[in-house]
């Protein structure tokens, strides 16, 4: 099907949907914690779940423009998203993207900033919506070639919007919220871990200093399987009884998945695995919410 340049449909797959699970499963957490606690204020979660959201489209159209700079051209990646490379979307066009995507974001930001009640006038969260800006730009363009996107990842799809979620309905922070945050972080590492596995030659050629390409093969085999058992055992802590299956059913899922990475070991069959981990992600999202829901 030929996609007309700068087309609704040419921006969609920009956007790269599939991602957005990535940004939604910690703020989903979150809620869940808060709906425990009686703390859950739903209009504040929506907006929460906009701006990450909002954010992880805009570092999507960066990443995209930075590879068409760049010259990067992998077509091995998840889909053929990159839509300046294959000439949907001009590179002005996509300047403005990034600038009106993030600006909706910041948009659903400040709708934050009105409604809840923070101790500090609402400064540190605008203190955590320009690091969030800023990290959008350096990770995809700077910090993810320099061995940093582990790391990152876990601390930006973890502790960020977990924690930032929930203190905006409840200013205060616990040991509960802290094991969520790094729970969510863990398992989105899955979905890094993967890619990463899956471009490591291209990764060595082009000077992107990955953990796995540092480490090797082997280490990005296990690094993924880890991973998994580390979120599983990490959810948990919020089983009481026959609930702990929930939780263990994902790590089912995710051994299965990582048995046929293993088999599959390179190439473009890797981007099934892509696709299986953002399910397993997102089936051990709902898990984790049910996990701390259920009494």
């Amino acid at each position: 099907m030929e996609i007309k340049r700068n087309s609704p449909r040419a921006w969609l797959l920009a956007a790269r949907p599939k991602t957005l699970t990535a940004a939604a499963i910690p703020i989903i957490a979150a809620v869940a914690l808060a709906a425990h606690d009686g703390v859950l204020h739903p209009v504040v979660s929506l907006l929460c779940l906009l701006f990450a959201c909002g954010m992880q489209v805009a570092a999507n159209f960066i990443n995209d423009l930075y590879d068409f700079l760049r010259g990067t051209d992998r077509e091995d990646r998840l889909g053929p998203e990159r839509a300046c490379q294959q000439g949907w979307i001009s590179p002005r066009a996509m300047k403005w993207g990034i600038g009106i995507t993030i600006a909706l974001s910041c948009v659903a930001g400040l709708g934050v900033l009105a409604l809840a009640r923070l101790p500090y006038g609402g400064w540190e969260l605008v203190a955590l919506g320009a690091v969030c800006v800023v990290f959008a730009f350096l990770y995809t363009t700077r910090l993810s070639y320099s061995g940093w996107g582990d790391v990152l990842v876990i601390v930006f799809f973890g502790f960020v919007p977990v924690c930032g979620t929930y203190y905006v309905q409840c200013p205060a922070l616990t040991w509960d919220v802290a094991i969520t945050s790094l729970c969510c972080g863990l398992l989105i590492d899955t979905l890094l871990m993967v890619n990463n596995y899956r471009d490591r030659e291209q990764d060595r050629l082009s000077g992107k200093r990955t953990l796995v390409v540092r480490l090797g093969e082997q280490f990005g085999h296990y690094a993924y399987l880890v991973l998994g058992i580390a979120a599983t055992a990490l959810a948990l802590w919020f089983a009481d009884s026959w609930d702990v299956a929930l939780p263990l059913l994902y790590l089912v899922l995710h051994i299965h998945t990582w048995q046929r990475m293993v088999s599959i070991g390179k190439g473009k069959k890797l981007n099934s695995i892509l696709g299986e981990t953002s399910r397993n992600m997102l089936f051990m999202g709902v898990m984790l919410a049910g996990t701390i829901l259920l009494p």
